[in-house]
């Protein structure tokens, strides 16, 4: 650890000292065991009132009605140019999901990324007025960067795309894009013009929605490592909040509560793909997992431009 005064963003207090005091014991953690896992949204970053990808995805879908007006006719596209709330839920989120994904097929891997990081430096949040960049929750940069100076092995695992957290896991939270899991796009190998092998998204979904026990499993798929330290919010981050809790030795649940509507929103955050039998608020005080008040326990809560 170096000299300077770890969580400067975090109120003194319980939360706090549970912080400090599993930072302090992750010396006894073996190393190779030193791994933690955190949620995207409403975790590392504002989800309210949309989800950043979805205003990505929305983004693309106006310019591309601009060159084409015909894609405004389509039940799914209708209703999120509307913001009609009732249409989309009829729909189903997961149906207007497929019909955004297939904005980008045909596109390279490499395009993509390049299309998400125009977004991000070019975008504002649609109600803090705040570039997309600097909705960031600054405490939660500063439990990381605490986290990698005791060596901890960092991972996004997210419900969101896997290839759009990818696209900007380095910029945003110093994470490496080979430890991003999430909702997979499949992938299809052609060739480009010059007879080259080209990989080219497509708008199929490889397996089930990262959310829930999936998390837990798709970890276990891509990455083989189980964390000792998990954050999330919703009640799709529980299975993972429960493997953490499961660790032998120190290990840290922790559950981020938006309760601050004066700086951010105050909500509970549920899962988007299944119902939860309680609020995930009453999940971790029941399992005895930290929940981090947004309002009581951070001084301040979003990033500065361009501070990482």
């Amino acid at each position: 650890m170096t000299d300077v005064e770890p969580l400067p963003s975090w109120r003194p207090g319980r939360t706090r000292d549970t912080l400090l005091g599993f930072l302090a014991d992750a010396a006894s953690i073996d190393p190779e065991d030193r791994v933690a896992y955190f949620d995207n949204d409403g975790t590392l970053w504002c989800e309210r009132p949309t989800y950043v990808q979805y205003e990505f995805y929305l983004d693309a879908l106006r310019r591309r009605v601009r060159e084409d007006p015909t894609l405004a006719q389509g039940a799914e596209f209708r209703a999120v140019l509307e913001g009609d709330i009732a249409a989309v839920g009829e729909i189903g989120l997961e149906r207007i999901a497929l019909a955004l994904a297939g904005l980008f097929q045909g596109i390279e891997p490499g395009a993509f990324t390049q299309e998400v990081r125009t977004f991000l430096r070019t975008s504002t949040h649609p109600t803090l007025g705040r570039s997309v960049s600097a909705v960031r929750y600054r405490p939660m940069l500063e439990l990381l960067d605490a986290l990698r100076e005791l060596d901890f092995s960092i991972g996004v695992v997210t419900g969101g795309g896997t290839e759009f957290v990818r696209s900007v896991s380095r910029e945003l939270y110093g994470v490496p894009p080979e430890r991003v899991v999430g909702t997979m796009i499949a992938y299809e190998l052609g060739q480009d013009v010059a007879g080259r092998p080209a990989l080219q998204r497509t708008a199929r979904v490889l397996g089930d929605v990262n959310e829930g026990a999936t998390k837990v499993t798709n970890i276990q798929t891509y990455l083989g490592r189980p964390p000792v330290l998990a954050a999330g919010n919703s009640a799709g981050d529980t299975e993972l909040l429960e493997w953490a809790a499961a660790a032998d030795g120190p290990h840290l649940s922790l559950l981020v509560d938006h309760d601050d509507p004066d700086r951010e929103f105050a909500y509970v955050s549920e899962a988007q793909t299944f119902a939860a039998g309680e609020p995930i608020t009453a999940t971790a005080q029941r399992l005895g997992w930290t929940t981090v008040s947004m309002k009581h326990d951070w001084d301040t809560v979003f990033a500065e431009n361009g501070h990482g």
